[in-house]
């Protein structure tokens, strides 16, 4: 069994891998060795004390161990595996791009928003990505609600008022996805229009390498949660 988990483990891909353990081991470290305020988003003392890991750990703590972390970690290994395995399988240099273009712009963002964890707002922006370049997947919330992909962020964001929680962290992540996906995916494609995101060739030497042979991609029409289906073509 612990061979088979083994395997398992490092048939993730290796962007969601890394990032899921951080943030599982992040969050389960202040059982014991950390306390949160150790850890969130502060650019006094980033900036006076140099605890530059801020920048880091913010975007990698989700709460205590409860139903909030689970749902936020399936979310993420969900939509961050997807990605990966979907419109940036076999560019994996892109897609830490993109994370750093995330996380750099939450974190500007962060200084005004008054935003202390910036790990849901990276969620919600993995996740507006993923459905916007998924228009014609339609999603089934809860057995409550069907809609379009493109919409699931808004449904989100609902969904996290009515628990009561605030929807500053949402619309960042949002802001910032569409950000991207405008950069990325629309801008380029009007006239006169060109690409303003360039991958970094670093980026390229540090992780692009040929895809495994035997790698097993997440199959976007798996149940869970959320339960989702191509619309017919007509």
């Amino acid at each position: 069994m612990a061979h088979s988990f083994t395997q398992e483990y490092f048939q993730i891909p290796v962007v969601t891998r890394a990032y899921t353990t951080a943030c599982v081991l992040t969050t389960a470290a202040q059982l014991e060795v950390i306390t949160p305020f150790q850890l969130y988003f502060n650019p006094y003392l980033i900036i006076t004390r140099y605890q530059i890991w801020r920048l880091i750990t913010s975007f990698l703590f989700f709460g205590s161990l409860g139903f909030s972390f689970v749902f936020n970690i399936i979310f993420l290994y969900r939509y961050c595996r997807m990605l990966e395995e979907g419109c940036f399988r076999g560019r994996t240099a892109d897609f830490v791009f993109m994370f750093l273009f995330g996380g750099i712009m939450m974190t500007l963002f962060g200084l005004f928003a008054n935003v202390f964890f910036l790990g849901q707002a990276f969620i919600i922006m993995l996740v507006y990505v993923w459905s916007r370049r998924h228009p014609l997947i339609r999603m089934n919330f809860f057995g409550l609600l069907n809609f379009q992909a493109p919409f699931l962020p808004w449904v989100l964001m609902g969904f996290s008022l009515l628990l009561g929680n605030s929807i500053v962290v949402d619309l960042l992540g949002i802001s910032v996805g569409h950000m991207y996906y405008f950069l990325e995916d629309v801008f380029p494609n009007q006239p006169g229009g060109r690409k303003l995101l360039m991958t970094p060739e670093l980026l390229r030497a540090m992780f692009d390498r040929p895809e495994d042979p035997d790698y097993l991609p997440l199959q976007e029409e798996q149940g869970g949660d959320l339960q989702q289906y191509e619309e017919p073509h007509n």
